[in-house]
């Protein structure tokens, strides 16, 4: 608990002041090469894909599928990228003897694409005219929407919400991590308007802060059951205390695309 706790104190301010002071490009880098660590976590990590040259295609098509979302250039150049991704992976198919599965070969777009691209609503965000203080939306939805539910489910937890895919959530932790996360955003709102002086809406923050709390717990579930079925306690140890990058941003998979999406539709502070 101790090194989780002094892991946490060093890296979370050291990632939030990079995120708030690099230029677009520099994040754009930072969160590629956190994907690229995902997607060798995704494939490796589990023991799912141990075919060395698939993990690499993934990797580098991850990297840059977040940069893409960095330097803020046309789809063709993404589209570019996913298509000489998707051919290497058929010539593998294809110099193997059509033995290799193609269910390895989805995983592999899961790892490269997918995943790659719902990491880059941070890097999306930090490019906007707000981006500065939206930035810190998602991170704000996440973290306090895990510090309640950790909380109130360690103090009052009783009822689980999903016994055999994460055994220690309870639905009141749930509803400790819709209060940590409503709390958290109405506060970063009173931040923006007295400092900064931005003009704010906390009926808005409200809802943010719910819909971050509904997506960080349905993230955490979901690579909660890719850890159950492989049998692995953590992705990656990258992080002392904490595990893998996948371990630490899992919720931020979903939270930070529904960030996104709120904050299209409904901006908090103009």
């Amino acid at each position: 608990m101790k090194t989780r706790i002094l892991a946490s104190v060093v890296l979370l301010p050291l990632l939030l002041l990079i995120v708030l002071a690099a230029p677009k490009f520099l994040t754009g880098v930072l969160f590629g090469l956190m994907a690229a660590i995902a997607a060798y976590e995704l494939l490796s990590g589990t023991g799912l894909l141990k075919h060395k040259r698939l993990q690499i295609y993934a990797m580098v098509c991850a990297f840059f599928c977040v940069l893409w979302c960095g330097l803020g250039i046309s789809y063709a150049w993404l589209l570019l990228v996913v298509i000489a991704f998707w051919m290497a992976l058929m010539a593998e198919v294809m110099l193997s003897g059509m033995q290799l599965p193609f269910d390895k070969i989805a995983l592999c777009v899961v790892a490269g694409v997918l995943l790659p691209l719902l990491l880059g609503s941070l890097v999306r965000i930090h490019g906007w005219a707000l981006g500065r203080f939206y930035i810190l939306v998602p991170f704000v939805m996440a973290f306090m929407s895990d510090t309640g539910a950790y909380f109130v489910g360690m103090k009052f937890g009783k009822h689980r919400l999903a016994p055999v895919i994460s055994p220690k959530k309870s639905v009141e932790g749930v509803f400790g991590g819709v209060a940590g996360a409503i709390l958290g955003m109405v506060i970063y709102c009173l931040v923006l308007q007295l400092c900064f002086k931005l003009q704010v809406n906390y009926l808005a923050a409200v809802l943010y802060g719910a819909v971050g709390a509904g997506g960080a717990v349905f993230g955490d579930l979901c690579f909660s059951v890719v850890k159950r079925q492989t049998g692995i306690k953590d992705y990656g140890n990258l992080i002392p205390g904490h595990g893998g990058i996948l371990d630490r941003f899992d919720s931020m998979m979903i939270v930070g695309p529904l960030a996104e999406l709120l904050l299209l539709l409904l901006p908090i502070a103009v």
